[in-house]
């Protein structure tokens, strides 16, 4: 018997929404002053430097952008592969795929410095870059998204509704491919160069996004008093479990395969054994903290069913996230630039053969966690104008063979 389901917006009309909306406005607007600072007094405020030009902004930005693709996961799990017990969750899944594009792109412009100058790069492209593939990627995106969840939302459109999610389905992998070949396109830089890259960065986005998702959703359900069964959430921790564990495969090949490269040794002694605080961050936080901890607790028989364990679980995994691209961004910088591994050249006193320092600094902090606060007032005020949430997900509501149905 096919269930049906009622999606109705959130009443808004709370103290505690109200608060909600207060702060993450306030913290918007400290970014937006932390922006305008750099802006108004130059780079050399940030921790950024000739030899770090990519600094915590970024880290906060790719974050958000490869979580957006993996947050779209769960409504292609219900369209592209027709699970229906995810099909309820794909309008969430959608809003929240939007508003963390749209988080992670605003932090991407702040931090260049120069803003305005983003109607060049949208308007003349070098078809030969993969930064100009990404613009025309990210704003693909938005609209393939827009679409998608037009087709889910509105009825008359809803015979279009399959498509269009495959056709979401395949540009966020694309978008994400796109991402991670940024990186592997980087052929100067010992930490990168590697076609691995790509698909390492398509699995960090379904893990990144799931985990946000997870905790979007309990706490949406949680703060507004509607049922949320252990159908769904416990159907999701486990999907969780899997892209946590498929990560740290795909971390262990790059390892693996840097090593078997000579070229690769200097880079990989630096990370794993040398690297100060990108080694603790790789094996503390990373790995232990982001990585084997969350496994122990899902899989576990009686913590992963507890939803505080679950809560904390998907937390964990956004710190490992952060860890994670802090040390393939910033430790990948901070390596001295080898230009011609394995043989020696004419050297000179620019910072050759030097690691390079970076130090993150409150303004780039608080232009990245703006860029968080801003996807999370889009999800808020999204989920109080449209009908984007089930009024629902018990179990009887999203599974037909749970007891009660």
């Amino acid at each position: 018997m096919k269930l049906s389901m009622n999606y109705r917006e959130i009443e808004g009309s709370s103290t505690g929404f109200w608060i909600l909306l207060g702060g993450l406005a306030l913290v918007i607007a400290l970014a937006g002053g932390a922006t305008l600072y750099m802006e108004h007094e130059g780079h050399y405020v940030t921790g950024m430097n000739n030899q770090i030009v990519w600094g915590m902004p970024h880290v906060f930005a790719i974050f958000l952008i490869v979580a957006a693709s993996g947050a779209l996961n769960v409504a292609s799990i219900g369209t592209v592969f027709g699970k229906p017990l995810y099909k309820p969750l794909g309008r969430l899944s959608g809003l929240l795929a939007i508003a963390l594009l749209l988080g992670g792109l605003i932090v991407l412009v702040l931090d260049l410095g120069r803003p305005d100058r983003l109607i060049v790069a949208m308007t003349y492209y070098n078809f030969k870059s993969i930064f100009a593939w990404n613009i025309i990627l990210y704003n693909g995106f938005l609209a393939v998204t827009v679409v998608y969840l037009w087709m889910m939302m509105e009825r008359r459109m809803n015979r279009y509704y399959r498509p269009a999610g495959l056709v979401a389905f395949l540009w966020r992998l694309i978008l994400t491919t796109g991402t991670g070949s940024i990186f592997g396109f980087l052929v100067a830089r010992q930490a990168y160069d590697a076609a691995i890259m790509a698909p390492m960065f398509v699995i960090m986005s379904f893990s990144y996004g799931l985990a946000v998702f997870i905790l979007v959703l309990m706490a949406s359900y949680n703060w507004t008093r509607r049922p949320l069964g252990d159908a769904v959430l416990l159907r999701l921790k486990n999907l969780l479990g899997v892209y946590i564990a498929a990560v740290l495969y795909f971390v262990l090949v790059f390892n693996l395969t840097n090593l078997y490269a000579t070229e690769h040794h200097g880079i990989e002694r630096f990370i794993l054994l040398d690297g100060g605080i990108y080694t603790k961050l790789f094996w503390i936080v990373q790995i232990g903290l982001g990585s084997l901890l969350p496994l122990a607790m899902i899989y576990h028989p009686t913590i992963g069913k507890s939803r505080p364990a679950i809560a904390t679980a998907a937390a964990l995994v956004i710190v490992g996230a952060f860890a994670q691209l802090y040390v393939i961004l910033i430790g990948g910088q901070a390596y001295p630039l080898e230009i011609f591994p394995g043989y020696e050249v004419v050297s000179s006193a620019f910072f050759d053969g030097q690691v390079n320092s970076y130090s993150p600094s409150v303004w780039e902090i608080a232009l990245g966690v703006g860029g968080i606060a801003l996807a999370l007032m889009i999800v808020t005020i999204g989920v109080r104008v449209l009908r984007f949430l089930p009024e629902s997900l018990e179990d009887a509501a999203v599974d037909p063979h749970a007891k009660g149905a």
